[in-house]
């Protein structure tokens, strides 16, 4: 028996393997389970063991890296109630950078952002894909309402309309490198950008 879960666990991952490759090749839209099993070298019938649709395959794959707000979430259990913002910056800068440590987030992001077109048949991760977007945008929104934070906005600047321009920057960076690595290092050109933004929200955030 654990010879038999041993082999299964083998054969989702080079399924979730073929996956990445045929769907950062062709685009999602464009690659079958067909496909990917014939790459993978299984049967049909074993991607669909393991794998309902192709939508459910899609999620698979993306469950494989940690998007910011599952990390925001863990930041915020341990950072100091009087410092909020630290969390957020940290979160942010490690997510961009994570493309240039990680192979596998990379070609992940890439296929997400670059490679994905929605269509029906990926209705349910479209969906999913929103919800983790609006949790971020949330959860930023909670660290800019706390009170140590809200008093330092800059006049006009609502904790809502702060979270919102802190996300775009975020998704702005991972498109343009999934774009075109060489536009900026993702390792030491992101903490600045990311000051520079902070900067024009907080009233006295400090020079870096």
């Amino acid at each position: 028996m654990r010879r038999t879960k041993e082999d299964a666990e083998k054969t989702r991952i080079a399924i979730l393997e073929a996956a990445e490759i045929l769907f950062l090749e062709k685009g999602v839209a464009h690659t079958s389970l067909e496909h990917i099993a014939r790459h993978a070298g299984v049967t049909r019938g074993a991607v669909y063991w393991h794998f309902a649709n192709k939508a459910h395959l899609f999620s698979a794959m993306l469950s494989q890296v940690r998007l910011p707000p599952e990390q925001l979430t863990e930041r915020m259990r341990v950072c100091p109630e009087n410092n909020p913002l630290q969390a957020l910056r940290e979160v942010c800068i490690d997510a961009v950078a994570s493309l240039a440590r990680s192979e596998q987030k990379r070609r992940i992001f890439t296929i997400l952002l670059r490679r994905c077109e929605f269509t029906e048949e990926l209705r349910e991760a479209e969906e999913r894909h929103e919800t983790f977007i609006n949790l971020f945008i949330d959860l930023c929104e909670q660290q800019f309402s706390s009170p140590a934070v809200n008093v330092r906005l800059h006049a006009g600047l609502s904790p809502r309309l702060a979270a919102r321009t802190v996300h775009a920057l975020l998704v702005g960076l991972f498109h343009d490198w999934s774009r075109d690595p060489n536009l900026f290092d993702p390792l030491t050109d992101t903490g600045p950008m990311f000051d520079a933004c902070f900067r024009g929200l907080i009233s006295d955030w400090p020079a870096q």
